[in-house]
């Protein structure tokens, strides 16, 4: 039995098939000559594509190695030792690290449960702000590994108020629950110090490849130099994300499946007792399990060639991070966990409710 490896969110349907052309008709200028695109007055041709299809000047476009590196740039270029990030509490695990590779001090606010999904509470945020005075602001939507996105009303409010801390919005998970770029204009056209980071790795499955890019307000110009790469970039990699960008129809073909599956992993996960899914705007759900069986669980799941995310972050150590699949892997998925519950666990399942909305 093959092994399903759900546990760090890759985009299982794989990249549009364009993609795959592009490294078929690789050529020497791609592998072997550096860029001159910074002698045409732009960094690459990718981010040309990006300023233009999300409507921002292309000097505010920065090309990254995934969205870890320029999270790392973010960091580095404006956190130092002994000041403060402030974080979120539940969420990725590097968001710490890069935090004490300068030796900074962290400040978390955490995600509040509320009717069958995450938030973030705005008071709590802009008390923390006014106590620490933090340098840098981190803001997660949709957060990993709650799955909640932040209130556009919020977002605004804290941009707004905390006005002397560079803010940094990971969008890394955007697309899989609205492919609306509108707001990324608006807000930079406003928000000076604002950085949004974006990544080709999850919505347009390209994680291997390791492209992001961070779109930046007008008043981040150490970070625009800070990252800069006169020779270019991976030019094969452009090439392959410019396909991805090409073929918007198959992105939102896969996005209507895993919304379907989302929904079926709802459903039937909301009737197992002492289960509890959450709804998610990424391509993963949260669900809490009951704690005490952890390692039954883990142990049944892994039996059946399940492998999923037990969590420890605080205040989720009871949940799992479920990584959507292609509807046949869900399907495998949902069944090993009803079989390891009554079986295993002793669960009651319940009838589910009627049939996936389409």
């Amino acid at each position: 039995m093959d092994t399903l490896l759900l546990d760090r969110n890759e985009n299982q349907y794989g990249p549009a098939p364009a993609c795959y052309k592009v490294l078929r008709e690789a050529n020497l200028e791609q592998l072997s000559l550096y860029s001159r695109a910074y002698a045409a007055g732009k960094k690459s041709d990718l981010s040309e594509r990006l300023s233009h299809d999300l409507g921002i000047p292309e000097r505010s476009v920065l090309l990254s190695y995934g969205s870890e590196d320029m999270l790392k740039q973010v960091v580095h270029c404006y956190l130092h030792a002994g000041q403060t990030i402030l974080l979120p509490r539940q969420s990725w695990w590097y968001y710490q690290a890069v935090a004490k590779e300068v030796l900074g001090r962290e400040a978390h606010y955490p995600m509040h449960e509320r009717n069958g999904s995450f938030t973030y509470d705005l008071d709590e945020i802009l008390t923390l702000y006014r106590q620490h005075k933090p340098q840098v602001i981190l803001i997660a939507s949709p957060n990993n590994p709650t799955g909640n996105s932040i209130a556009p009303e919020t977002l605004n409010a804290i941009i707004e108020e905390c006005n002397e801390a560079v803010v940094v919005l990971d969008e890394a998970y955007a697309g899989f629950n609205d492919t609306d770029n509108a707001h990324l204009a608006t807000l930079l056209a406003t928000r000076t110090r604002l950085v949004i980071l974006r990544t080709f790795s999850k919505y347009f499955a390209l994680a291997g490849l390791r492209i992001g890019y961070a779109c930046v307000g007008d008043g981040l110009e150490q970070l625009v130099s800070f990252s800069a790469r006169y020779l270019g970039y991976n030019q094969l990699s452009e090439k392959i994300a410019l396909a991805a960008l090409d073929d918007p129809d198959y992105y939102l073909d896969i996005t209507r499946r895993m919304k379907a599956d989302k929904r079926m992993y709802l459903r039937e996960f909301g009737a197992m007792e002492g289960f509890t899914p959450f709804a998610s705007d990424a391509n993963f759900i949260l669900v809490r399990y009951p704690r005490s069986q952890r390692q039954p669980l883990k142990a049944g799941l892994q039996e059946r060639g399940i492998v999923v995310k037990f969590l420890d972050d605080p205040g989720l150590e009871d949940c799992i991070r479920i990584t959507i699949g292609t509807q046949e892997q869900n399907a495998r998925v949902m069944a090993a966990f009803k079989e390891v519950a009554e079986e295993v666990l002793g669960v009651r399942i319940h009838s589910s409710s009627g049939p996936d909305e389409k």
